[in-house]
């Protein structure tokens, strides 16, 4: 689904999309996207920040009420608090405008791919000791892509579920941003990426974990990550 208010850029968005043999759903208002959310089975959305009845991140905070495919915000706005409000919100990629379209395209495949491979079902084995992680309370499971926090499903999103596989299995190890990032994302990390920092705290909020004390994903200030 594509959500953004410049026709031109919509229109843009869409053929290079459906060159790649995308079937997609093109709209100029957040109203409009909210209905097709709710109506079509989608395994990806685009969305614009600035549009004409709704903010982008708000669109994105409801979409992420219900749905976990993958976010791409597309969008002006350059500013670092920007990027982070939309990526704590629930967001899993920000492009900025002017921006390349084989560049998005490629940021596309990428989404995708990981959100298939955590949760297409049909390629999902059953579920095996040796791919589930218990830790005091905490139990998630690869192959299922579920996480159990004291009795509780936890709703993550193939990103946040990454994240906290990748720290369980290195529990007691201090796991760089750097490392951390380039393992999950599969891209080089740039100086200055708050990325890694704004899916740890929406994860936290998740699993209901206060800031400053966690129980489980700790901040090691300088170095990176830890479960212990």
């Amino acid at each position: 689904m594509v959500v953004d208010d410049e026709a031109a850029i919509a229109d843009l968005v869409e053929v290079y999309l459906k060159n790649d043999g995308y079937e997609v759903y093109k709209f100029y208002n957040a109203t409009d996207a909210l209905a097709c959310a709710e109506r079509e089975d989608l395994s990806l959305a685009i969305l614009d920040v600035m549009l004409p009845d709704m903010d982008g991140f708000l669109l994105c905070q409801k979409i992420r009420e219900s749905y976990f495919y993958p976010i791409i915000m597309l969008t002006a706005k350059v500013e670092d608090m920007d990027k982070i409000t939309g990526l704590t919100l629930g967001a899993d990629d920000y492009v900025t405008k002017p921006f390349n379209p084989l560049e998005l395209m490629a940021r596309v495949k990428t989404q995708l791919r990981r959100y298939m491979r955590y949760n297409n079902a049909e390629t999902q084995t059953r579920e095996t000791e040796s791919d589930e992680i218990n830790v005091r309370g905490l139990s998630i499971a690869k192959s299922s892509h579920k996480c159990i926090l004291n009795g509780k499903e936890l709703a993550l999103t193939p990103l946040e579920f990454s994240i906290l596989w990748y720290l369980c299995e290195r529990r007691g190890n201090v796991v760089a941003s750097e490392e951390l990032f380039e393992a999950v994302w599969g891209e080089k990390y740039l100086d200055n990426n708050n990325t890694v920092m704004a899916h740890i705290a929406r994860l936290r909020e998740k699993m209901g974990e206060p800031a400053r004390k966690p129980k489980y994903v700790k901040t090691v200030w300088g170095v990176g990550y830890t479960v212990e």
